[in-house]
């Protein structure tokens, strides 16, 4: 479990195939004391395994379902990423509860100066896009951020200067692909309504007027 809290940056150093998925060494720009082989840790918001680790640099398996699911997909050397290790249960919960489990991707589809922050509006998929809402949490790239606005293909988001200067968030342009994870409280909520409707109907079902109560009452 992760907060999108971005502890700092790091840069993909090695991407090999690795039968349908990839092995991917990472550099982390700061010393990662304390993690070791095994741990979790959110990559541009994607929950990974650490499997091998010397001081900042450290690689991860990545499978084929998580390579179509996220921006690792394409990844190259080089390329920028947002690292998180897993949350604590001592730690404060500075952003929301993320799960670092990617449900697809986003497109920014533009970024604006206002004042001392840049507004960034992401289009997402309307399957996303029903489980965020105005005001609610989102993770993009792993980065917890607040909704401004949303509408059924696209929400706007606020980045200041401390998240732009701390994630890829700052350097992002307009047409990059971001990893997305909707805030997980509404899509639990969802899945028992759902449930409990299901079971409802079937009781409804079940004591339905049919045509053996209609002759047995009288009716017919």
């Amino acid at each position: 479990m992760f907060t999108g809290i971005i502890e700092g940056l790091g840069r993909i150093a090695m991407v090999r195939s690795s039968g349908k998925g990839k092995r991917l060494a990472i550099d982390a720009d700061f010393i990662l004391d304390g993690t070791g082989i095994g741990d979790s840790i959110a990559v541009s918001g994607a929950c990974l395994t650490v499997v091998e680790i010397d001081k900042s640099r450290f690689e991860i398996d990545v499978s084929p379902e998580t390579l179509e699911k996220t921006t690792f997909g394409n990844a190259g050397t080089g390329d920028r990423i947002n690292i998180e290790r897993a949350l604590r249960l001592s730690d404060r919960l500075d952003g929301h509860l993320v799960s670092g489990h990617i449900e697809g991707l986003g497109t920014i589809a533009r970024k604006k100066m206002d004042g001392n922050t840049v507004l960034i509006s992401v289009g997402v998929p309307a399957a996303l896009s029903r489980y965020i809402i105005k005001k609610g949490s989102v993770a993009v790239d792993g980065v917890s951020l607040t909704v401004n606005e949303c509408d059924e293909g696209s929400f706007e988001v606020s980045i200041i200067p401390h998240t732009g200067k701390l994630t890829t968030m700052g350097f992002k342009e307009k047409g990059a692909f971001v990893n997305i994870e909707t805030d997980l409280i509404g899509k639990y909520i969802e899945r028992f309504m759902g449930s409990r409707l299901n079971v409802e109907n079937d009781k409804a079902s079940k004591s339905s007027i049919d045509m053996q109560f209609l002759a047995k009452t009288g009716f017919i």
